[in-house]
């Protein structure tokens, strides 16, 4: 299979990045230390390339209650300008994606899906907009996305953005159509690493140059190029799932902790309300596990308790930040209790870790 590129794939090359397969697209996994990256996150700035994920806009008089039938939350209530995680679930509630919408006009929304699933969740919303005065637009395939996470982020970028002020004051979960370093962009404060940040959305042939403007300015900073074994430790510290892994078409918003995802107040039948209202509450749900040995869990490990196994591991690695191992995993639901000891089978060596409240890292 021929892997996609994105429009930074050569700046990447001349980076001196790692790539890997992700979910058809051949996308960075490192530069030199995923370790170094990570830490530039959490204390100074991290700059991705995220133009693998999907965008469709979805503009029309009923653009509101037909999000709000495609899925889980509630987007007439959504100011313009703001952004809302939500999920688009299948008819017995399983998830078919997480991601982000964001209201850029009384009648126009952005969905971004995730990568892999981009395809899927343009053709269901072509399914699913039967009837709806709503035109959609896939604009996936041109239009590139460069994120800037990190306490330094701001800093960053006061340096090319034309109108700083609007950026200051911009909230968490919010956009804006901006100009940074000349080039228009829709300027978003969103992101995937627990840390305060911004992702730009450009169109692809501007790409080059946006990451090349940010990577000049934030060099004072400590600006430093991330790939995904960064941005899967750092979302993984910060207790955010990940489809593939946390997230599927077997596992229902309540099993996942996303049970306050989804509105039941608004008018509109969403595809699987009546199978989420009306399921029974699951028999596993997904905690964070703190390590207290050594050794981290990885996925697919098995997690034992009284030497019967009680779950399965999803997500699990030694912790950059908190120095300890730490794990998303589905347990039986009566062992999902805050301070509930359990084992996790390293390949027949039993470790010990404890359940705890998510996130693992929160940003002061």
């Amino acid at each position: 299979m021929t892997l996609k590129n994105t429009p930074l794939h050569a700046t990447h090359e001349a980076l001196g990045a790692h790539f890997t397969d992700f979910g058809g697209w051949d996308m960075p996994l490192r530069y030199a230390s995923e370790l170094d990256e990570h830490r530039a996150v959490r204390e100074a700035a991290g700059i991705f390339d995220l133009s693998h994920m999907g965008e469709i806009w979805v503009d029309g008089p009923d653009a509101a209650r037909f999000l709000n039938t495609a899925f889980a939350g509630n987007f007439a209530v959504t100011a313009v300008g703001r952004a809302k995680y939500s999920l688009m679930l299948q008819e017995d509630g399983g998830i078919i994606d997480d991601l982000i919408v964001y209201r850029m006009g009384e009648e126009r929304y952005l969905v971004v899906p995730n990568a892999g699933n981009a395809p899927v969740v343009s053709s269901e919303l072509t399914a699913r907009a039967e009837g709806f005065d709503v035109t959609l637009t896939d604009a996936s395939a041109d239009t590139a996305l460069v994120a800037v996470q990190g306490p330094a982020s701001v800093a960053v970028l006061t340096e090319v953005m034309a109108d700083v002020e609007a950026m200051r004051e911009m909230k968490y979960y919010s956009a804006i159509e901006a100009n940074a370093a000349g080039i228009d962009v829709l300027l978003a404060r969103t992101g995937y690493t627990g840390e305060d940040g911004f992702e730009l959305y450009v169109t692809n042939d501007k790409a080059e140059a946006l990451w090349s403007a940010l990577m000049k300015t934030g060099e004072a900073h400590g600006i430093t190029p991330c790939g995904l074994a960064s941005r899967d430790s750092l979302r993984l510290e910060a207790g955010m799932p990940l489809y593939g892994n946390e997230l599927s078409r077997e596992v229902v918003p309540a099993q996942a902790g996303l049970g306050p995802v989804v509105s039941f107040k608004k008018e509109e039948n969403f595809v699987g309300r009546s199978a989420v209202e009306n399921a029974a509450a699951p028999e596993r749900v997904l905690v964070g596990l703190k390590g207290l040995g050594r050794r981290a869990g990885r996925s697919g490990y098995d997690v034992v308790s009284e030497g019967e196994v009680v779950g399965t591991v999803t997500s699990g690695l030694p912790s950059p930040t908190l120095g300890y191992p730490i794990a998303l995993a589905y347990v039986a639901r009566d062992l999902a209790e805050p301070g509930t000891k359990l084992d996790i089978d390293l390949r027949g060596k039993p470790q010990p870790f404890e359940v705890v409240a998510l996130p693992f890292y929160k940003r002061a």
